[in-house]
């Protein structure tokens, strides 16, 4: 129990600033779980780790210690029950700590405040030292890796704070993704997920509304594990924990935001791979669904009040609605572009967000809706393309790349403004 409390302090501990260092107990058998091994096979994305700006944005972010303690951390638990519960603890902290970082309560480095990258590369280095680490004891890695991912993504522990009659939002953003040939690369749906997450704001009827938000990753195997479902499922069950819109939010098109009309079933964006080399095996002349996805309409459209932004933000970016949609219209072979929506008895090639990740979240998490809470509103949200990095390949940052970050994220919160107002 001592050394449950102990966990349990350090969790908090961490969202601040983290205590001395963690020593590893010698067990009683004289015995250590404290083995490393540094040949360990990492994915693609762990990989990416080697090139040493990773750890520069860890760094300029004042999360280094974070990556620095953990290993020990790990050594210091006996058993797997408790390793599960070290890794929820860490991964929760994690999150805390980047929203508040986000929203400049939680001081440290030079990076902008609203940047997201620090919580990506810092989950990739901590999820390599899980992957590295050999306990005395057997373990479900995989399993633990999960955890650790959930909760340093806002999934645990991030339910709505404010009583009935305050409107509820809830959002997800997406990891930086193409980073094979821009490793700098920042995501400002993810960006916005963490400097929104908690926040009260005033919708454009007068009403009060809080804002709560998850980060998912840009990998097929996550989702085809169920992230999107147990991101959204707890929200859409009812209770003074659910919410009363959703959208799902991710990078998109450059110089517009788009509210997408549609969203499509398929998988069909090969040979554009996630972030782990995974490819979906759906092109566009052959789109799969995605494995254990539930049954569903083949598009499916939003019922965002799309209009209320359309017509009421346009700066600095333009809000479009984007009714365009790929299918293989009934009785042919191949696909088609269309830009007024699906025909009846068509099959999905692509919703308005393509046949990626950007599409299959908003179907998943409206398809999801329409089961568990049909009246609630939802959609997807595109943002423009975060541009401005230096063309230095060694500056992380620049005044440009900056402050175009912070005006998506104003924009993406006028118009959810807009969007999560009552009927």
């Amino acid at each position: 129990m001592m050394l449950l409390r102990r966990t349990a302090a350090l969790a908090v501990l961490l969202a601040t600033a983290l205590p001395p260092a963690v020593a590893a107990p010698a067990h009683a058998d004289g015995t250590s779980s404290c083995r490393t091994a540094p040949s360990a096979p990492l994915d693609t994305e762990q990989a990416r780790l080697a090139d040493p700006r990773t750890a520069a944005l860890v760094e300029r972010a004042g999360f280094g210690d974070f990556v620095r303690r953990f290993p020990a951390a790990l050594c210091s638990v006996r058993t797997p029950a408790e390793a599960g519960r070290l890794l929820d603890s860490w991964g929760e902290a994690l999150w805390q700590a980047a929203v508040r970082r986000a929203q400049g309560q939680r001081p440290g480095g030079d990076l902008p405040a609203g940047d997201d990258r620090p919580l990506y590369w810092t989950r990739l280095a901590m999820t390599t030292a899980l992957a590295r680490w050999e306990p005395g004891f057997a373990v479900d890695r995989a399993t633990l890796r999960t955890r650790f991912e959930d909760s340093s993504r806002g999934l645990a522990d991030n339910a709505f704070q404010t009583p009935a009659g305050v409107r509820h939002v809830f959002v997800s953003g997406f990891d930086p993704f193409g980073l094979d040939t821009e490793l700098r690369r920042a995501n400002p749906s993810g960006s916005a997920a963490l400097q929104l997450n908690g926040r009260r704001i005033t919708l454009a009827d007068g009403s009060r509304a809080e804002i709560r938000a998850v980060v998912l990753p840009v990998r097929y195997a996550d989702f085809d594990a169920g992230v999107v479902e147990r991101a959204f499922a707890p929200r859409l069950t009812g209770g003074p924990g659910a919410a009363d819109v959703i959208t799902t939010i991710s990078q998109g098109y450059p110089g517009i935001f788009t509210l997408e009309a549609w969203a499509g079933r398929s998988r069909s964006a090969d040979p554009y791979p996630d972030n782990t080399g995974s490819l979906s095996g759906g092109t566009r002349e052959h789109p799969v669904t995605a494995p254990g996805l539930g049954p569903g309409a083949q598009f499916i459209r939003t019922t965002l009040p799309t209009e209320a932004a359309t017509d009421s933000v346009r700066n600095p970016y333009p809000v479009l609605l984007n009714t365009a949609v790929t299918e293989i219209p009934a009785g042919a072979t191949g696909p088609v572009d269309r830009e007024d929506g699906p025909t009846p008895g068509s099959r999905a090639v692509e919703g308005g967000g393509g046949g990626y990740l950007s599409n299959e979240v908003a179907y998943r998490s409206n398809r999801l809706r329409g089961e568990l809470a049909p009246e609630l509103p939802g959609g997807h949200l595109h943002t423009p393309v975060l541009t401005g990095l230096p063309t230095d390949p060694g500056l992380l940052t620049g005044p440009e790349f900056e402050r175009n970050e912070t005006a998506i994220t104003a924009e993406v919160r006028a118009v959810l403004e807009h969007t999560a107002a009552r009927p």
